[in-house]
């Protein structure tokens, strides 16, 4: 992970994560689809409080052509106090397909705290984001604009991600 700039610092490495998705098989021709992706994370102080985390994303949703609508009931540890520390921080995606190349999302993102006992509403983070994507032949493209709608969100955040694919002909 990199922020191409950060207040104070200039341009930073926030750590690195480790992926692994699994998914349905050719999730992409099915009217449902689901998975799930596990990750693993070394952070930066600056960028997270713990050095170490992991994440437990499962993956639910639905091909409506041209709409997508997808879940995730994400779950995210520091591994510090067990099962007691596991925080829920889901998010939705719904998604129009303008084309094979091109789609427009409307997404948010939360984080409610700990399972066992969420934190106020004031404190929680609650994000809702206008984004555009485009799928290209090798380089995919994602960009879009979040708005804070709770006290312990940022108020406003954007976002330009840019991907390569190494081996397109594998693609579903």
């Amino acid at each position: 992970m990199w922020t191409p700039y950060s207040q104070g610092r200039g341009g930073s490495l926030d750590g690195f994560k480790l992926r692994e998705l699994f998914v349905r098989p050719h999730a992409g021709d099915r009217k449902f689809f689901y998975g799930v992706n596990f990750e693993f994370s070394i952070n930066y102080h600056y960028w997270e409080p713990r050095r170490v985390s992991s994440e437990v994303r499962p993956i639910v949703g639905a091909h409506l052509h041209p709409l997508d609508i997808i879940f995730n009931p994400i779950v995210d540890t520091d591994y510090k106090g067990g099962f007691g520390s596991l925080q829920f921080v889901p998010a939705t995606r719904v998604t129009y397909n303008l084309n094979d190349k091109w789609a427009v999302s409307a997404e948010e993102y939360s984080d409610f705290g700990p399972l066992r006992h969420f934190v106020p509403v004031s404190d929680q983070f609650h994000e809702v984001w206008a984004v555009l994507n485009h799928t290209g032949k090798v380089v995919n493209i994602e960009t879009g604009v979040g708005v804070g709608v709770t006290g312990g969100a940022d108020k406003l955040t954007f976002k330009l991600m840019v991907s390569r694919d190494l081996n397109p002909k594998l693609k579903d």
